[in-house]
């Protein structure tokens, strides 16, 4: 099996806010928002895999920043971890004002991404090999939320979601009495 670099998968795209991308406030719209993450997160989901990828999940998405009109949005996309058929993508988000100089993070997600062939059916994906501190824990928490977003799903029961379970009784070890 093939294996990539964390590295190679890295995409930034960015928006300029129009008026058709706002609501009456003058704020972007959430929907337009999600719409260009899942570009930004499919073309890194590509780049890593080398083939189609269809959107598979999305996790909570908080809207921590309102981004107005005439700001220009930033959407930074890397794969973290690769599964057998699937990878996940981590997106953060920002608004920069450029006139003002300020650029503020406005959100953070993760998406998950299938590989599929010319027939619509699941193939391999290549191996991410994790460099920095940063994406090697990024790669850890992967597992876990995966088992998560399975669970949620109903595609797992609780007792197979091992990871998940031993992060939650550690959290639970490490209480105060």
């Amino acid at each position: 099996m093939n294996q990539k670099f964390a590295k190679e998968s890295y995409t930034i795209m960015n928006e300029l806010v129009l008026p058709n991308d706002t609501n009456p406030l003058n704020n972007l719209m959430g929907g337009r928002l999600l719409h260009w993450m899942d570009i930004a997160s499919a073309i890194s989901a590509q780049k890593h895999c080398n083939n189609i990828v269809v959107t598979a999940s999305v996790d909570n998405v908080s809207f921590r920043h309102p981004v107005k009109l005439g700001d220009v949005i930033s959407i930074h996309a890397q794969v973290t971890r690769a599964f057998k058929t699937s990878v996940e993508v981590r997106m953060t988000v920002y608004a920069q004002n450029i006139p003002s100089g300020t650029k503020v993070k406005t959100n953070e997600a993760f998406y998950t991404f299938v590989a599929i062939d010319s027939n619509n059916q699941t193939i391999p994906v290549p191996e991410l090999i994790p460099e920095t501190d940063k994406e090697k824990q990024l790669y850890e928490d992967a597992l876990k939320r995966r088992q998560l977003r399975l669970l949620l799903a109903g595609k797992i029961k609780p007792s197979e979601a091992i990871e998940l379970l031993a992060y939650f009784n550690e959290a639970k070890d490490d209480e105060v009495l």
